[in-house]
């Protein structure tokens, strides 16, 4: 499944959706490019994918300033591996400022 909003907020599509590759541009997997961008590769303002990139990013590797994922990288994250500069919680959470979680290291 392929939608691309047709309105552009800072040269972007509002939302971008790719949840299949396109063969039409030789993606090997769905990749989403919007302020809003869900798909296997997503990098927005918004990111939710497997792997993501965004302010706020939601996935399976999430690298953010907000990352909610698997693997969580960025200011504050939550994860079952986080690694966060300010925060983090998880299973294994690495923090310079605070961390919580079965194995938590704030260093």
């Amino acid at each position: 499944m392929r939608k691309t909003s047709s309105r552009r907020v800072w040269g972007m599509p509002f939302y971008d959706i790719a949840l299949v590759p396109c063969p039409e541009r030789n993606q090997r997997r769905g990749e989403a490019r919007g302020v809003i961008a869900i798909g296997d590769l997503a990098v927005g303002v918004i990111a939710i994918g497997g792997i993501c990139r965004g302010v706020i990013a939601i996935g399976g590797l999430a690298l953010g300033v907000v990352s909610l994922g698997g693997l969580g990288c960025g200011l504050v994250c939550l994860g079952g591996l986080a690694v966060g500069l300010l925060g983090a919680a998880g299973g294994l959470a690495v923090s310079l400022c605070f961390a919580r979680g079965a194995v938590a290291l704030a260093l």
